[in-house]
């Protein structure tokens, strides 16, 4: 079995969007010693659909940060990093969603924060086709700790099996003896519990998800420029605007430049 220890130190974690490292290893977080938490989007879709309760995407946005710094304060994290938050090209951040578009945008702050906290290693979201901007901290992850000589971990989120049915908590493959499943303390628990409850503008998805669960293991060498399943992703069955040969094709794009830049 892995030796999860190898996070108890000083670890980076790259996720997407608050509530990612909430519903993936909040308990987990309460063991690190110096953990250091990144968003990469500012949270926000361009739909309307998730913002209008709030008057605006971009007030939407402030409110998914103020929730994370709420939250992680129940645990006392302090060092919290929302790199997707900050202006870019478009004078915003970068949109819930869209992390696939802007890679080379964020892999810069990301290697600078690396390169700043000096981390003993790296967890992240799992490839697994649920959410494009999930798949987007995977590779980005991958990189870093590629060019970092860094170890990297990753615990899964959801994604759709080939019945239709969705699939929370565990990873695309299983392998039980690749994976550490975290043995939560009735204290931890609680913690997370009011941590998940804070998140109130999440707070119906977030029910899908089981608290008592958090599961981890080493990185997967994944290839990038193929999906993560053969079956159809969960972002094509909501049928939002990506789809996963969009997400491979940037995906490729910026392994590429990537490649260019060691050259």
């Amino acid at each position: 079995m892995p030796d999860i220890t190898l996070l108890l130190g000083r670890t980076l974690v790259l996720v997407a969007h608050p509530d990612d490292e909430t519903v993936g290893c909040a308990a987990l977080l309460q063991r690190i010693r110096e953990p250091i938490v990144v968003f990469c989007t500012d949270a926000a879709p361009s739909d309307e659909f998730f913002w209008r309760n709030y008057g605006s995407r971009l007030r939407y946005a402030r409110v998914r940060q103020e929730e994370a710094e709420r939250v992680l304060g129940i645990i006392g994290v302090t060092e919290i990093e929302f790199v997707g938050s900050r202006p870019f090209s478009s004078g915003e951040g970068i949109r819930d969603q869209q992390l696939h578009e802007h890679l080379q945008d964020v892999f810069g702050p990301i290697a600078d924060l690396v390169s700043r906290h000096r981390p003993e290693a790296i967890l992240t979201l799992a490839y697994e086709g649920g959410h494009p901007d999930h798949d987007a901290c995977s590779l980005l992850a991958a990189t870093a700790g590629r060019q970092h000589g860094l170890s990297v971990w990753e615990y899964p989120l959801y994604h759709r099996l080939s019945t239709g049915e969705m699939q929370y908590q565990r990873f695309v493959v299983p392998n039980e003896r690749d994976e550490v499943l975290l043995e939560i303390t009735p204290e931890e628990l609680e913690n997370k519990q009011a941590m998940l409850n804070a998140y109130t503008s999440q707070l119906p998805f977030l029910s899908e998800f089981d608290a008592k669960i958090e599961r981890f293991r080493p990185q997967r060498a994944y290839d990038y420029s193929h999906p993560p399943h053969a079956g159809q992703l969960n972002f094509e069955a909501w049928q939002w605007s990506m789809t996963g040969a969009t997400i491979c094709a940037a995906f490729d794009r910026f392994l590429k430049s990537q490649a260019a830049v060691k050259q």
